[in-house]
């Protein structure tokens, strides 16, 4: 193996590192009812900003379902306890929504 097939490989994983925790959290934003433009710019903001076990808490969060709109989604995520979690949650919905989110 070459050294520049060897550097691209290595690239490609950390590439699909950061996608499936991505793809996985916008799935959990969009499960609870947010809209798929929002969900997906919400997990793009906080993907790089958050650990992956902190993301897979909001993804995986199992009353989730029940909210129906932005506060009611965020209402659940102050539930998990995470001053982190929920600072990165609200400022990524903020940028997103309001559109001032690049």
């Amino acid at each position: 193996m070459t050294p520049r097939t060897a550097l691209l490989l290595a690239a490609a994983a950390l590439l699909s590192g950061c996608a499936v925790p991505e793809a996985r959290l916008r799935t959990g934003l969009v499960r609870p009812g947010l809209p798929k433009p929002l969900s997906a710019c919400m997990a793009e903001r906080m993907v790089d900003r958050l650990s992956l076990a902190q993301l897979m808490r909001i993804a995986d969060l199992p009353e989730a379902d029940e909210a129906r709109s932005l506060d009611q989604f965020l209402h659940k995520v102050r539930a998990l306890g995470d001053p982190e979690i929920l600072g990165v949650t609200t400022s990524a919905a903020a940028l997103c929504a309001t559109g001032l989110a690049h």
